[in-house]
Parts: structure tokens; C-alpha cells; sequence
């Protein structure tokens, strides 16, 4: 499995002392080239089941093991580099580094990973995210659907084996989304994994596998 938790689960601080239970034993496995849309009404713990999966957010309990190893024995310094060179994050705030280039916000990776061909490769993503003629402006300059699109690029770029994007097309319009989901899509159909959070019923259609959470338990996968 590329992608696996066990019981997974997660308690917040909560008033007077007493947890929120954001995650209650959630279990998934997930393969190379699989695509699986993770649904549910807000505040159901699918976010924080895509921070617990990539090695963000520290599970109160259960375990999570990517490739087979468990990112949460590591060190952090050491957890970082797993996450960079192991998964690519797509969020929709984008997160992008707003004194920097679209070219350098993609190279942004390579603080913590390798940088052998990287820049050959972000020139490269540049012309298949349609960004090249904006890669030397900053994201101020740019359209929401490029920055999108500068940020899935900057996932893109160590080439990681899983995807986890969480509402990546909520702030975009029909045709950014499209190009947006046409990727991910493209990622996993090369033996990629993608765990896309989505309130978005087209995009969660294009998934090949559609789970749900509700009260932060797995309610439906199919």
C-alpha cells in the first residue's frame, strides 16, 4: 500500500478541558494509481484527515504509514524531507510566497529536498500548467486560477507519490477546476495516489473512489 492508517484518530482542546474528537478510528488504504474524493458536511475531520495522512499533524492515536514507513517515528528535520520528497500538498488558500516568482514559488521544494534537474523540470511544468509567460511575476500579478496553478506545480515538482489536495478547486472557476482536476487525475493514471477533499460533487466525479466522514468516522467507501 502507498497510502495506509489504522485507526487513526485525533482529539483537539477543548472547552473546559474536555476533547473535540475531530478523527474516531479512521482506516484507509490506499494504492498506486488510486484517486479517492473525501467528502462530508464542514467540520466532520476531513481536513485533519488529510494533515494526519501527510505527516502534518501528529495523530492522537492509530498510525499512518506511507510507502511503508511511518513518517511520525521520524525527527521533524527528517519528517520534512520525507514530505518533500514523498507528497505533494495542493491547498485552496494556494499558499504561495508572495515576494517570490511563479518559477521560484514552484523551486520552493527545493529548500528541503534534492535540487539535481529541478529547474529544468519547473520550466517544464510551467509550460504544462500554461504558466510560462508568467513565470517571472509574483503571485500578486496573477489570476486565481494561476495560482492554483503555480501551486499544483510546486506539488508537482519533486515528482512525490502522493497527492493529498484539500478543496483545491473551491476558489476557482469551471475552467481552472477542470484543468486543476485534469491533472490530479493525470498524476494518478501514472501511478500516483491522490486524496482529494472536496464539497464539489463534479470534482468528487472525477475520482474513482468516493469515501465519506461524518462525526470523524468513516461512514462510506465505494
Amino acid at each position: 500500500m502507498l497510502l495506509q492508517t489504522k485507526e487513526l484518530t485525533k482529539h483537539y482542546p477543548g472547552q473546559n478541558g474536555a476533547p473535540v474528537e475531530a478523527l474516531r478510528g479512521v482506516s484507509l488504504e490506499m494504492a498506486s494509481g488510486d484517486f479517492v474524493a473525501v467528502q462530508g458536511p464542514s467540520g466532520c475531520g476531513k481536513s485533519t484527515l488529510l494533515l494526519t495522512a501527510g505527516a502534518l499533524l501528529q495523530p492522537t492515536r492509530g498510525s499512518v504509514t506511507i510507502g511503508g514507513s511511518d513518517p511520525y517515528a521520524l525527527s521533524p528535520e527528517d519528517r520534512a524531507r520525507f514530505r518533500a520528497q514523498q507528497i505533494g500538498f495542493v491547498f485552496q488558500q494556494f499558499h504561495l510566497v508572495p515576494y517570490l516568482s511563479v518559477r521560484d514559488n514552484i523551486l520552493v521544494p527545493t529548500l528541503t529536498g534534492e535540487a539535481d534537474a529541478l529547474p529544468e523540470r519547473a520550466d517544464a511544468l510551467l509550460e504544462q500548467l500554461q504558466l510560462a509567460h508568467r513565470a517571472a511575476h509574483p503571485p500578486a500579478q496573477l489570476s486565481t486560477g494561476e495560482r492554483q496553478r503555480t501551486a499544483l506545480a510546486r506539488a508537482l515538482l519533486n515528482k512525490p507519490k502522493l497527492m493529498l489536495a484539500d478543496e483545491p478547486t473551491g476558489n476557482l472557476d469551471r475552467e481552472n477546476a477542470e484543468i486543476v482536476l485534469g491533472h490530479l487525475k493525470q498524476f494518478a493514471d501514472e501511478g500516483g495516489a491522490v486524496l482529494l477533499v472536496t464539497h464539489d460533487s463534479h470534482a468528487a466525479a472525477q475520482a474513482g473512489r468516493s469515501i465519506q466522514i461524518e462525526d470523524g468516522q468513516l461512514v462510506q467507501d465505494n
